[in-house]
């Protein structure tokens, strides 16, 4: 399938997440008192008009969001730049972690399940004074948008009542789970389901997410050296979670802005394959 480029503004391996139970109260109650085919403006300006109410639910920071898009310029031809509806598959991303327009993050938590809404997006909220294809600097974007589906963000394993067994190098690990398949063995191919957090249980990436494992060769250096040494502990099935101190990950610089410096990760993985 051919990948829109034109409402991505950055895709990172690392999505960082976090949510707010009081702000989701708050946005469900206004989705209630919301008129049909009435414009709202927002604080950041960015415009938008429900013209087709859902009964589903809404989506939180981290969920991944399946969306229906026509994007137009507010010229007089209208002319189209972009259209997940030609391609006749819905664009997904994660919503809130920065992997589209900054309009599109702050417009897609306002819907819920089947809202059909039409959005005005100005240029500080779009692509500012970037160029994009048909799309020139400074403009203003409009998009139909029909949310489509919402599938809930992973969360931290529950690892209650399991040992934590401890390696020399630093490296933690906790076994939730016992496959019987194949060991994973230096110079092999490997696929790995996971979702990674920081200490105080931020997100900063999940597989699991993407509905996308991640496959590498282990023991070549793709990976940091904690992934290294943690996978090739696993038997396809397993299901363990990986404690990498600093030096064993990203080093004493991190990496910015997602990663601080000295952090120690948090991976929950499962070996799906070993080959």
């Amino acid at each position: 399938m051919k990948k829109s480029i034109l409402i991505l503004s950055a895709i990172f391996l690392f999505t960082a997440v976090s949510f707010s139970q009081d702000e989701k109260k708050k946005k469900d109650k206004a989705s209630t008192d919301i008129v049909l085919n009435k414009t709202y403006t927002t604080a950041s300006g960015l415009q938008y008009k429900i013209t087709k109410k859902g009964k589903g639910k809404k989506p939180a920071n981290g969920d991944m969001v399946s969306v229906h898009y026509v994007g137009t310029l507010p010229d007089s031809a209208k002319t189209k730049f972009d259209s997940s509806r030609d391609r006749g598959q819905p664009f997904s991303f994660a919503l809130g972690a920065g992997q589209v327009i900054k309009g599109w993050d702050e417009a897609i938590a306002l819907l819920q399940i089947g809202d059909v809404a039409v959005l005005t997006i100005p240029s500080e909220l779009g692509y500012g004074s970037r160029a994009m294809g048909k799309i020139p600097a400074n403009a203003t974007l409009i998009f139909e948008v029909e949310l489509m589906d919402i599938k809930e963000s992973a969360k931290p394993w529950d690892v209650t009542g399991k040992k934590t067994e401890n390696l020399s190098t630093g490296l933690q690990y906790i076994i939730l789970n016992k496959g019987t398949g194949q060991k994973a063995e230096s110079g092999k191919m490997v696929k790995v389901h996971y979702s990674g957090f920081l200490q105080d249980w931020k997100k900063f990436d999940s597989s699991v997410d993407r509905d996308q494992p991640i496959e590498f060769q282990l023991g070549s250096g793709q990976v940091i050296k904690g992934w290294d040494e943690g996978i090739a502990l696993m038997h396809v099935g397993d299901k363990m979670r990986l404690i990498i101190p600093y030096h064993l990950a990203y080093g004493e610089a991190g990496r910015a802005p997602i990663i601080p410096a000295k952090a120690t990760l948090i991976f929950d993985v499962e070996l799906i394959e070993v080959k």
